[in-house]
């Protein structure tokens, strides 16, 4: 069976729901990515260093990250060559496979849940990337899956966070923790979890400041908060979650290595997935990061965070060339 028909049974048990995000939200990278490797080898049928080259260029420029196609291209000569391999369209499913093998890593992208009491989930990066948009759209989930919400308003520096955090609250339908602007993030977070005991609630999404990760001042306030909430709720946190946009490309992955070193990062939320043509920074992050993708977002709609799945990642990316394959056995067996 052909690993683009395996791909489609595989996610076949999966809502279709689920699917048509991911195929929508990755239209931008499916046509400035997979076209342009599916022009690649229309145009080129023969496999040789121009080819190689221009495919390192595409990968490179869908922002896959650099070392991640060397090593790609490496693994796709010795493919080439151990399967005597001359059509270069007989090498589109070997580069989905591979693009799958990267993405997947040994990690388990589910929230780790605390099974004693309330799971406590912390949110770093920096600002603009749609951190307090993401606590939102996590809150609803959480609160469809039938767990009692509490948000800690911790970004207590930044003008008017506090009060947007409060309007995804109501969306939500969830309740806000919180104090003045200005005021100390570890007390809104000690605040916040007596009221999350108080309430018995399942689950408390924290907040948190997003000025520059070079200012040691930042980093400090993160070591109070964590020593707040683990003398409070000793475990906790469960998951500090760092946000990224994915439009940011490069950069995204930068914030990542200085941020993520210093705040103890257990997996990562890419947003804005849907806005940019370069989706490959997913697989440059899980890469050089060695970090779990668990959500990405694929929309602005409070459903459009979702678990990030590398099956329907790479399915999204490949559906046109799964439909013509499929077109092409339906030809073939009607010509038998």
């Amino acid at each position: 069976m052909s690993f683009f028909k395996k791909l489609k049974e595989s996610i076949s048990s999966k809502t279709e729901a689920v699917t048509s995000k991911f195929r929508d939200g990755l239209e931008k990278t499916r046509k400035g990515f997979v076209e342009k490797v599916a022009d690649l080898m229309i145009r080129r049928k023969k496999i040789d260093e121009e080819f190689y080259e221009e495919l390192e260029e595409i990968l490179i420029g869908a922002d896959v990250g650099v070392n991640t196609v060397m090593d790609l291209i490496d693994d796709l000569r010795a493919e080439v060559k151990k399967q005597r391999i001359e059509d270069a369209s007989e090498l589109q499913p070997i580069l989905s496979q591979k693009l799958m093998e990267l993405l997947r890593g040994d990690d388990d992208n589910a929230i780790r849940m605390n099974p004693d009491g309330i799971t406590v989930v912390l949110f770093v990066g920096v600002n603009g990337v749609g951190k307090t948009t993401t606590i939102g759209k996590l809150a609803h989930r959480f609160k469809q899956e039938g767990k009692k919400v509490i948000l800690a308003a911790g970004d207590t520096f930044r003008a008017g966070a506090i009060e947007q955090l409060e309007v995804w609250g109501e969306r939500a339908g969830v309740e806000v923790i919180k104090q003045h602007a200005g005021s100390d993030p570890a007390a809104v977070m000690y605040d916040a979890v007596q009221a999350a005991k108080q309430r018995q609630a399942d689950v408390l999404i924290c907040d948190t400041a997003g000025r520059l990760q070079n200012k040691t001042n930042l980093m400090e306030e993160l070591n109070k908060i964590f020593r707040v909430i683990q003398r409070e709720i000793p475990g906790a946190p469960h998951e500090v979650l760092m946000v990224l946009d994915a439009t940011t490309g490069q950069n995204a992955l930068n914030q990542a290595k200085l941020f993520g070193e210093k705040s103890g990062v257990t997996g990562l939320v890419l947003t804005k997935l849907d806005g940019t043509a370069k989706g490959g920074i997913v697989v440059a992050i899980r890469q050089e990061l060695n970090l779990p993708v668990k959500f990405v977002g694929l929309g602005e709609k409070m459903e459009d965070l979702q678990p990030f799945d590398s099956e329907q990642f790479v399915h999204a990316l490949f559906a046109g060339l799964i439909q013509e394959q499929e077109q092409g056995d339906e030809t073939e067996t009607a010509n038998d």
